[in-house]
C-alpha cells in the first residue's frame, strides 16, 4: 500500500471535516504515519457514513471479517475510530480529527515515549496548518461556553442547557478523562500553571467508550459535582458544543492551551464568538478593589475603573464566570446578555447554522 493510501486518507479525512481535517503538508503525513499502520489507514479509508458492523464493512472490502474485526478494535483500542455496544452487537463509527482522534490519542493521560511522540506530530501539523489558515474568520462558533449557573443573579432565566447541573443529572454513564490540550502540553514539556487535568467529562455512549477504550474513569453524580467544583476552583472554562441536545462532552479548558479559547482570543472580539449569553455584574457595595477577577479572567476582558469598580469589555467577556468564582467577596454575579440567540437545537441545526454564517 505505501504511501498512497496515506494520500487516499489524505482526502477521506478532508471530506469528514471538522477542525484540521486535512492538508496536504508534510506535517500531516508525518503524523497520520505515526498514529495509522497502513493497514489501519485503509481500513479508516473503507469505512462508510454512520455506523457499520465489521462484517458490513468486511464485505464492502471484500476482505475475512475476523481480520477486520480485529483491525477495527485495535483502531477503537488506539482512538482512531468510535466501538459502541448496540442491540447486544458492536457498531463502529469513523471519527474526525477534531472534534475526535486527536483529543482520543491524550485522553488516556500516557506518558509513554510514543505518546510524546505524537504529542510533537500533532502540535507540528497543527501550527503549520494554522499558518496556512485564516483562524480570525468569522464562521458559526463550533463550541460555547457553559456559565457557573449557580452564580446567575436572582430573576434572570436559566435555561436547562445554561446549567452543569443538567449535563450530570441527565447522563448515565459519566466519565472523567484527562484533558487533551494540557495533557498535550505535558508530553511536550510545556508548563500548565497547575491547572488539573483530570477533569474533562463524557456522557451517555461517549463515556461508555471513554471507559471501555480510552482509560476514562467512570464516577457518579456526586463525583462529577466534585469535579465541575476543582475546575471552577481553578478558574477553568466550562464549554461543550454549541447546540443543546445530544451533547457528548464537557471540557475544563485553560487560557493557555485549550484550541477553542485560542481560537477565540485569535479573533478581533473574541467574545462575539465564544460566550454563554451571559456577562458579569459588580456589586459596589460588596466589591473591595482587591483586583483577583481582573488576574482570573481568561479573555482579559476586565480592567479597574476609575471608581475602584471593575469594568467589563463585552466584546472580548466569555461570560465564564471565572472572575466570580475566584471573587473573595462575592460581589459578582452573572446576569442575561441582551439579545444573545440560543444555541442550535441539535447536529442538523448547528449543521445548518454553521453554512448559514459560511454564505
Amino acid at each position: 500500500m505505501g504511501q498512497e493510501v496515506y494520500r487516499q486518507l489524505l482526502e477521506v479525512m478532508k471530506k469528514r471535516g471538522g477542525a484540521y481535517s486535512g492538508m496536504d503538508i508534510p506535517e500531516f503525513f508525518d503524523f497520520v504515519e505515526e498514529l495509522f499502520t497502513p493497514q489501519e489507514a485503509e481500513v479508516n479509508n473503507a469505512m462508510p457514513k454512520g455506523f457499520f458492523t465489521a462484517k458490513a464493512l468486511a464485505e464492502t472490502m471484500g476482505r475475512d471479517e475476523k481480520e477486520i474485526e480485529a483491525v477495527l478494535e485495535s483502531m477503537a483500542d488506539k482512538g482512531l475510530c468510535l466501538a459502541l455496544s448496540r442491540d447486544q452487537s458492536r457498531v463502529y463509527q469513523s471519527s474526525r480529527f477534531m472534534v475526535g482522534i486527536l483529543e482520543y490519542q491524550f485522553m488516556p493521560g500516557k506518558t509513554t515515549d510514543r505518546d510524546k511522540k505524537i504529542a510533537q506530530l500533532i502540535y507540528a501539523y497543527k501550527k503549520a496548518f494554522d499558518q496556512k489558515t485564516d483562524r480570525t474568520v468569522m464562521t458559526f462558533p463550533p463550541t460555547r461556553v457553559i456559565t457557573v449557573d449557580a452564580l446567575v443573579k436572582v430573576d434572570n432565566q436559566v435555561h436547562t442547557y445554561d446549567q452543569v447541573q443538567t449535563f450530570i443529572d441527565q447522563s448515565d454513564p459519566i466519565a472523567v478523562t484527562t484533558c487533551y490540550c494540557r495533557h498535550a502540553a505535558v508530553l511536550r514539556g510545556e508548563d500548565i500553571h497547575g491547572m488539573p487535568n483530570d477533569v474533562c467529562m463524557q456522557f451517555g455512549p461517549m463515556a461508555q467508550f471513554a471507559i471501555d477504550r480510552l482509560g476514562g474513569r467512570k464516577v457518579s453524580k456526586q463525583e462529577a459535582r466534585e469535579v465541575m467544583n476543582r475546575a471552577e476552583e481553578a478558574g477553568l472554562i466550562h464549554m461543550s458544543q454549541n447546540m443543546t441536545e445530544g451533547l457528548g462532552f464537557l471540557c475544563n479548558c485553560d487560557r493557555w492551551h485549550c484550541g477553542a479559547v485560542k481560537d477565540a482570543l485569535a479573533k478581533p472580539k473574541p467574545g462575539l464568538f465564544f460566550n454563554s449569553g451571559f456577562e458579569p455584574r459588580f456589586d459596589p457595595d460588596l466589591c473591595t478593589a482587591c483586583g483577583t477577577c481582573i488576574d482570573r479572567c481568561p479573555p482579559e476582558a476586565l480592567t479597574m475603573g476609575d471608581d475602584n469598580l471593575p469594568q467589563v469589555n463585552l466584546d472580548r467577556c466569555f461570560g465564564c464566570a471565572v472572575c466570580a468564582t475566584g471573587c473573595p467577596s462575592q460581589a459578582i454575579s452573572m446576569v442575561n446578555k441582551p439579545g444573545f440567540p440560543p444555541p442550535p437545537k441539535d447536529a442538523k441545526a448547528f449543521r445548518e447554522a454553521v453554512n448559514a454564517s459560511r454564505i
